[in-house]
């Protein structure tokens, strides 16, 4: 029976009080300042914590969305790319129409055709990169040879290049001139006959 009647008061004794109830109230001002200035820091130290973890909340929310965009511009380049080629052909097709056919009404109908799908991906972001005529670049432009020409400018465009954005889906395949490309250099013509005079002597 003792022990039947112990074991319910153990039961019902309280756990160990927090620590912050242990703490006995101070009676004074200096005791009750010293508390205050304790509650302050601890205030001020969950704030600071409140706000590291609602500033990475933001940038990982800022960085979710970057991916996601970063997916779409992807998803689109890749689109865009496999639609390059069919805007090649069509340009190929209509460079090398016959002049007899050229007012032919299905040739105006493929003529529309391509300015649609140049709308269309203009719509989207895509541009074509400047070449004929422009200095060589080699972040936008490739060079696959030389010819005689302005040097260090492109002289004929083989495929035209496109961004997508700011970043560049396919450069622009180009020829590039070169300076004195099979001519004589300033200043040769008047050495020549000289060189020839010696020679003969």
């Amino acid at each position: 029976m003792n022990d039947e009647d112990q074991q319910p008061d153990a039961q019902a004794e309280p756990g160990p009080p927090p620590a912050e109830a242990e703490r006995p109230e101070p009676d004074d001002i200096d005791g009750l300042r010293a508390r205050l200035a304790e509650e302050k820091e601890r205030a001020g130290q969950y704030m600071a914590s409140w706000q590291r973890a609602a500033a990475d909340f933001q940038n990982q929310k800022r960085r979710v969305e970057q991916e996601r965009a970063e997916v779409g511009r992807l998803a689109n380049m890749a689109l865009v790319i496999n639609l390059l080629s069919l805007m090649d052909d069509l340009d190929r097709a209509l460079r090398t129409v016959d002049a007899k056919l050229a007012g032919l009404t299905w040739i105006d109908g493929i003529r529309l055709i391509s300015r649609k799908f140049e709308a269309a991906l203009l719509n989207a972001g895509v541009k074509e990169i400047p070449a004929d005529g422009e200095a060589f670049n080699p972040q936008v432009h490739e060079a696959i040879s030389e010819a005689e020409g302005d040097e260090g400018k492109v002289i004929s465009v083989v495929q035209k290049g496109y961004t997508l954005g700011e970043r560049v889906i396919r450069p622009a395949m180009v020829i590039v001139g070169k300076a004195g490309g099979g001519g004589a250099p300033d200043g040769a013509d008047e050495k020549a006959p000289e060189a020839e005079s010696d020679s003969e002597a």
